[in-house]
């Protein structure tokens, strides 16, 4: 991208069009599955898969290539990592009494934020004092975690076919700026140039080039400023049955257009509708492998860590074209 481009990356944002808080508490409550009488599980929209749809999902694949959508831990303060990783060795072959010599490191992290790729439970949002299906937030959780909707409900991992919205590719460009709004409309727009849709049961991997904006300009506050989903577009992810949503910032478009919620899309997704988010994905080897094999669709593999009570997991995602 041209230097007359770029902008600096602490550049105003609009997150915009903005929505008032009585039309998202409408929007909410519209969207909110278990208002509408559907079945409630830990687990959400993927607490219904089972056998066949893994074996579907797994007829995405047609090359064998595998592709790591996770972030390098890092122990590196900055604007985006404002409490980094801590990581140090416990042991440097000096510790154990004889042969052979050990090493062993230690790794602490508090990864709901936008340094780490991770994934979020059910019980990580809560709107207006409920979590997922009505139940309230503060007979739930407590200083000991949450005894609803916590990661150990997808201990046996995500398998589920899922399709990459490249939007910088759809349109030409490096990356979307922080503060674009994804709609619906550029979503349709991605389907239609891509080849490649999210269904039932998928996972929608939204890429606005947040990690190549990163690499060429540097870190930002993307609690501040991130592209991300509005609020608007939702609607058509519940008319799909989408399952999980993922994006290279955490799918929120920052600043929030909604007055007085600060992550309308986590509220949405994690508390209306029980679909599992995973923020933070390094998705630009994914984007040059399905642009090199023209492939859109593929195998998503997750594995979160078993927490019991736990709120998330760091995870490694991993694609498989």
């Amino acid at each position: 991208m041209p230097e007359a481009e770029r902008r600096d990356p602490a550049a105003p944002a609009s997150g915009g069009p903005p929505v008032s808080t009585s039309e998202f508490e409408a929007l909410f409550d519209s969207l909110a599955s278990w208002r509408r009488g559907e079945p409630v599980d830990e687990a959400g929209r993927l607490g219904s898969r089972g056998p066949a749809d893994v074996l579907a999902a797994v007829g995405a694949v047609r090359h064998g290539e595998t592709v790591s959508l996770a972030l390098p831990v890092s122990s590196e303060a900055g604007p985006d990592n404002p409490r980094p990783a801590l990581h140090h060795m416990v042991d440097l072959g000096d510790v154990e009494p004889c042969e052979p010599s050990t090493h062993k490191d230690f790794l602490g992290l508090d990864y709901h934020g936008k340094a780490v790729t991770h994934l979020d439970a059910l019980c990580h949002i809560g709107y207006r004092g409920e979590l997922f299906g009505g139940v309230a937030s503060a007979a739930a959780v407590s200083s000991l975690g949450s005894r609803w909707a916590a990661v150990t409900a997808l201990s046996s991992g995500i398998f589920v076919r899922a399709v990459l919205y490249d939007l910088p590719r759809v349109s030409g460009i490096d990356w979307l700026e922080p503060g674009q709004a994804v709609h619906a409309e550029d979503l349709l727009a991605a389907e239609e140039a891509l080849g490649a849709r999210a269904g039932a049961g998928d996972a929608l991997l939204l890429r606005s080039g947040h990690q190549r904006r990163r690499a060429d300009l540097g870190p930002w506050d993307s609690d501040a400023a991130s592209a991300g989903l509005h609020v608007g577009a939702m609607e058509l992810l519940d008319a799909r049955g989408v399952a999980v949503l993922g994006a290279d910032g955490d799918s929120d478009v920052r600043p929030s257009p909604v007055e007085g919620v600060h992550s309308p899309v986590h509220a949405l997704a994690l508390t209306a509708l029980g679909i599992v988010l995973l923020d933070n994905l390094d998705l630009e080897g994914l984007a040059d492998a399905c642009a090199r094999h023209r492939q859109y669709d593929f195998l998503l593999v997750v594995a979160p860590l078993v927490v019991p009570r736990g709120t998330g997991s760091p995870v490694n995602p991993i694609a498989v074209l």
